[in-house]
């Protein structure tokens, strides 16, 4: 009996169907392979982070090298989904919440390079579509001790000064990326070398760094175990050292100003564009000027500027220090990797007496001038002086206009 139209029209939908879905699976491993490509390039060019950035009609894919983001490939924008989607499944997302902001760790795999230590995911919707931004977590075993992070030689001896102290607060100022997470876990390796035996725990959210010896605790978001929380269950657990990963609000930096007033040694970070910044952060969190200044042993501020590629700078005769020209090698940037500045603020009886009575940001920072106090600036000029990076490099970092 011969076939119905019906009948062939089903065969042909099915024809088609088939080959859809064919298409779709040779689609399907065109982005995985697309995906797989760029975070073997990323690891390859040493990039800290992968933006993935959806625009009206493209979507850009940039690496941050040295600090600076770069574009690397304009995907059509056809591909902006599925790129988004491939990264979902790898990072253990929800794939058909678009809606949403969503977080998660891409798995390192034993076929990935193991300088890498872990990848972390963060999605986020945009009025073009979904952006991801993939951050890349290296093992730097040239900048596991203290002094091979590239403090000045008072800076050094002035940290390891607080690490030999019992009790107090150390807190590290910065914008992220600038090394702080680095600088805290070397520290601590340098405790718990010098001082065997001592009780050394951390708060952190996500753990960014292992450190042996070390008890390392996980703060997950929207999760009941809080940093306060957390905190104030620590403190009962005889902790000498404790190490916070981030003072964000009052009611932390009220329990950790405690702590380092009751027999322990507390180091955190805090979101401040200097030492002086961050004291006055204190203050405005609630917490009393007394407690600041007999709490605090020292503010650390930091930032990271990049280094002169050492295969095609050149050096001006008129000045004598090296400006960047552009190669291969830098990805004809000028520069290759990146190197630290910083400054470093002690309490003495000038600045308490300041704090208590609550003076504001200019006077706290014409006390500082007045010392003599080394800035960020002077401490950067050591390297511009020694051809390890340039004026003008120096400058865009510490904010100055040019």
């Amino acid at each position: 009996m011969p076939n119905s139209p019906k009948t062939k029209r089903n065969k042909t939908t099915t024809s088609h169907s088939q080959n859809g879905t064919y298409e779709s699976k040779e689609k399907a491993k065109d982005v995985v392979s697309l995906v797989d490509d760029l975070l073997k390039r990323a690891i390859e060019y040493g990039a800290s982070d992968i933006h993935f950035e959806p625009m009206s009609a493209k979507l850009a894919v940039k690496f941050r090298l040295d600090g600076v983001l770069n574009t690397i490939e304009e995907l059509p924008k056809i591909l902006c989904d599925n790129v988004i989607a491939r990264l979902k499944v790898l990072g253990g997302l929800l794939t058909y919440r678009n809606d949403i902001p969503q977080e998660g760790r891409i798995e390192v795999g034993e076929s990935r390079d193991d300088r890498i230590m872990d990848q972390r995911l963060a999605i986020f919707p945009t009025i073009h579509g979904q952006r991801a931004v993939v951050r890349l977590f290296y093992r730097h075993t040239e900048l596991m001790n203290l002094e091979q992070l590239g403090f000045s030689q008072e800076i050094y001896q002035a940290l390891k000064h607080v690490a030999a102290q019992s009790q107090g607060v150390l807190l590290l100022t910065g914008p992220a990326g600038s090394g702080k997470s680095t600088s805290l876990a070397a520290l601590l390796r340098h405790i718990l070398k010098a001082f065997a035996g001592k009780s050394v725990v951390t708060l952190e959210d996500p753990v960014e760094i292992r450190i042996d010896g070390a008890t390392q605790v996980q703060i997950t978001p929207h999760g009941q175990m809080t940093f306060p929380t957390a905190l104030r269950s620590l403190l009962r657990q005889d902790p000498q050292v404790l190490m916070i990963g981030e003072i964000r609000d009052a009611e932390t930096a009220k329990i950790a100003i405690e702590a380092g007033l009751t027999g322990h040694l507390l180091m955190s970070t805090m979101h401040s564009g200097s030492p002086a910044g961050a004291l006055l952060r204190l203050l405005e969190m609630g917490i009393e000027p007394y407690q600041v200044t007999s709490s605090i042993s020292a503010v650390l501020n930091q930032r990271l500027v990049r280094k002169l590629c050492n295969t095609c700078k050149q050096k001006v005769d008129q000045t004598g220090t090296f400006e960047a020209i552009g190669c291969d090698d830098c990805f004809n940037t000028g520069y290759k990797g990146r190197v630290l500045i910083a400054e470093m603020v002690q309490l003495d009886s000038q600045l308490r007496k300041a704090i208590l009575d609550k003076a504001d940001l200019d006077k706290l920072e014409e006390i500082l001038k007045n010392k003599g106090h080394t800035t960020m600036l002077t401490d950067g000029l050591r390297l511009v002086n020694e051809g390890i990076t340039t004026q003008d490099e120096l400058n865009k970092v510490c904010g100055i206009a040019m």
